[in-house]
Formats: structure tokens, C-alpha cells, sequence
């Protein structure tokens, strides 16, 4: 076996069950869980004639690269989002279609990572999403985090890095709007990551996909090849996204996502991904152009999200602190006791789960963990059910008072 699987820490949720187990919930209380982000919103209503019409496609195999038909419809969609011109992005040269993000993640690390080269380092958020750190210490990496912390509006500081680490940087991840946290970068804070890629040599991996669900109708969030093209960077040189139909249009199940940007670095992932034999069906592509096609049903799904977030904000904000992130589906609240205890004894008394801080990120140098003493709260299940559980962690949290 590969010796670098030893190197891998339990998932979130395997550690989650394990402190679930020790306690028994009250049966009297149906179960809501706030612990995993996964959308539970109906499913767009294009889809269903879609499997109808298009079932023989299955019958196919998929070329890797994906049609052109989707490649155009994402590439038309990033230009209307992200202010770039048809000119600039070039369908055939900047678009690779993948089966969702967390596929994509991962698979761009072990084509990134150069692992020859002596002691390889991959930089990433603190909190933030585990494929990041999986995807690295399998390649061969080191991960090196950088703490998003409240004082900062959870923007990881990159500037308090040694340049001693920067040196050895291969693959630097950003999450805008980030896990958990929802901040948002602003372009200063691209525009210096792009200061320290140019510098020392890395690439640029931004993770998109919670970009449409943001509170503000008139101020989506920035992305990073708007960020290039308004710092005069035509050719998204040592940047690529990650976007996901999961989040946007509450299609987790049908693993339907893009990459896009610097050309030179998609063709060496395409070839990669030739051989890793992850080709998206052509019936997934059709789904996938209709989905990318429309804004109608993002739009509407935005505003179920806002209604959850008015309704559990006002619930909560007397009892627990927290700010209502610009973007995203996540609260992040401090807890009064220990975040693991806080979601030990709330799913023993109240039957509702959430996911410690702690599980999120790891601890500095110091013993310092940006996730302690906080938690994570999905807003992803009905507006009724995220009441049910807001009102339920209230009455808990009386009981800690």
C-alpha cells in the first residue's frame, strides 16, 4: 500500500459519529442534522425531461475532455458571472468539465505536485475543506495552513508566512466565498496572491463553489479570473477555478463541475486525467448545459437560503456570536464550552447535529486551533426545519447560561 495513506487524518464525519455514539438523543425529537452541506433544496425542474429525453446516451463512452456544446455553455456563463470577454476565454483552451469539485481537487494536486523537488509545500486556508490536505499528503507535500481568523475577516493572512515556506510553495489553495466561514476575498487580497505566485514560482487554485449563493443581489462575489482580468492578467497564467453545479443548483448527486483558466496547466491536467479515467457521461453534460444555461432557479434558490439565514440569525443572534457570512450556506458561531462538547450534549438533548470548529482545522506550533470553540451550522434543510433546530439550540444554549 502507499505509505503516504498513513499520513491521512479521519474525515470530519467519521469523527463526528464516533462522539455521536457516546450519547443516546431523545427519540421524541425527530433528528436535523446541520452537519453536512448538502443541498436539500427540490432539484431544478428542467432535469427530469432531460433523463427522459437523453437516457440512450448512457449507451456512450464520454471523451474526457467533455463536448464542445458544454465547454462553450461554461465559458459563456463565466463570462457573463465573471465580466470576461469571449475572446479572452477560449471554450477549447480554458474549460475542462470534471465530476465535481472535490473529484477535481484532488486529482489537480497529484498533477500539480512536483514531488522530486526537495520538500514541496501546498499552502492552505485554516479552517477549510479536508481534500485540500488529503489531496497534498499524497502527492508528497506538506501542508502549510494559514489561519482565517475573525480579527481578519476570516481572510487567511498570506503575508505571515516565512518566505522560507513560499520558496518551497508548488500549489497555494483559496476557498472565496470560503468553508466555513463565507468571507469573501477582495481584489487586494487576490491581487496579492498573485504578487507571491509570480514571485516564488506556484499555482493558484481557487475554490469557487459556494460563489452563487451569496446574500447581496447586486454584489455577487468576486472570483479570481475576474480578479486576473482586472489586474491586466489576460491569460489566467498559474490560476484556475473550481466551480460546482452541486451548490448552485442543488445537484450534489449528479457530480457535475468545471475547471477553468491557464491553458498550459489544463492541457498537462487533461492528459492527466486521460489516463485517471473520470470522463463526465453525456447525459451529465446535458443536464450540465441546461443547469449552466440558467439563472432562474440559482436566483430563486438564493432567496430560500436568505430567508433560512434571516429566520435562524434572529433565533440565535441573543445567544450565541456570530456574524451572518456575506455568501455561502454555512453559520459559524463561537460556542460557550468546548465546540465538541457543545455538539456532543446538543445531539444528546435536542437531537439536532452540528460539526465542531475543531474537526475544520488543525492546531498551529502553539496548540492554537482556529476552529475551537466554534461550530458549523448547514442551513441546508427546509426553511421549517432550520427553525425547528435554531429554536432547539436556543434552548440548549439557556441551559448552558
Amino acid at each position: 500500500m502507499n505509505p503516504r495513506l498513513n499520513q491521512l487524518h479521519p474525515y470530519p464525519f467519521e469523527k463526528l459519529r464516533a462522539l455521536k455514539a457516546a450519547v443516546t438523543p431523545p427519540s421524541q425529537l425527530p433528528h436535523i442534522a446541520l452537519s453536512i452541506g448538502e443541498p436539500q433544496h427540490p432539484v431544478p425542474e428542467f432535469v427530469a425531461p432531460i433523463l427522459q429525453q437523453h437516457s440512450a446516451m448512457l449507451g456512450n463512452y464520454p471523451t474526457t475532455k467533455g463536448g464542445l456544446a458544454l465547454r462553450e455553455t461554461i465559458a459563456a456563463w463565466l463570462c457573463r458571472r465573471f465580466n470576461l470577454t469571449a475572446t479572452g476565454l477560449d471554450p477549447d483552451r480554458h474549460v475542462l468539465p470534471v465530476n465535481g469539485t472535490r473529484e477535481a481537487l484532488f486529482a489537480f494536486s497529484q498533477a500539480i505536485i512536483d514531488s522530486s523537488q526537495p520538500a514541496p509545500v501546498v499552502v492552505s486556508p485554516n479552517p477549510f475543506y479536508q481534500i485540500y490536505e488529503g489531496a497534498a499528503l499524497l502527492a508528497g507535500a506538506e501542508v502549510v495552513f494559514v489561519d482565517a481568523q475573525s480579527e481578519h475577516g476570516f481572510i487567511p493572512q498570506l503575508q505571515s508566512l516565512p518566505e522560507s515556506v513560499w520558496q518551497r510553495c508548488q500549489l497555494l489553495h483559496l476557498c472565496s466565498p470560503g468553508n466555513p466561514t463565507g468571507a469573501v476575498m477582495s481584489l487586494d487580497d487576490y491581487q496579492l496572491a498573485l504578487e507571491l505566485a509570480d514571485r516564488y514560482n506556484f499555482v493558484v487554485a481557487s475554490d469557487e463553489c459556494y460563489s452563487e449563493l451569496y446574500r447581496d443581489e447586486l454584489k455577487p462575489p468576486l472570483g479570481l479570473l475576474d480578479a486576473c482580468r482586472q489586474l491586466g492578467r489576460d491569460d489566467f497564467s498559474r490560476c484556475v477555478v473550481f466551480h460546482s453545479l452541486s451548490k448552485r443548483s442543488n445537484l450534489p448527486g449528479l457530480r457535475s463541475g468545471f475547471v477553468a483558466g491557464d491553458a498550459q496547466l489544463l492541457q498537462q491536467f487533461l492528459l492527466y486525467r486521460t489516463y485517471h479515467g473520470c470522463s463526465m457521461s453525456e447525459l451529465t453534460q446535458q443536464i450540465s448545459q441546461a443547469a449552466w444555461s440558467d439563472e432562474a432557479h440559482v436566483s430563486a434558490n438564493r432567496q430560500l437560503y436568505n430567508a433560512k439565514f434571516a429566520a435562524v440569525g434572529e433565533i440565535l443572534a441573543p445567544l450565541l456570536d456570530f456574524n451572518l457570512p456575506t455568501a455561502g450556506f454555512y453559520l459559524w458561531p463561537q460556542t460557550p464550552i468546548d465546540d465538541c462538547d457543545f455538539a456532543q450534549q446538543l445531539f444528546a438533548q435536542q437531537h439536532v447535529t452540528v460539526l465542531p470548529g475543531q474537526y475544520l482545522s488543525r492546531p498551529d506550533g502553539n496548540g492554537a486551533n482556529p476552529g475551537y470553540g466554534r461550530v458549523r451550522l448547514a442551513l441546508v434543510a427546509e426553511l421549517d426545519d432550520c427553525i425547528s433546530a435554531a429554536q432547539r439550540i436556543a434552548q440548549f444554549c439557556q441551559t448552558l447560561s
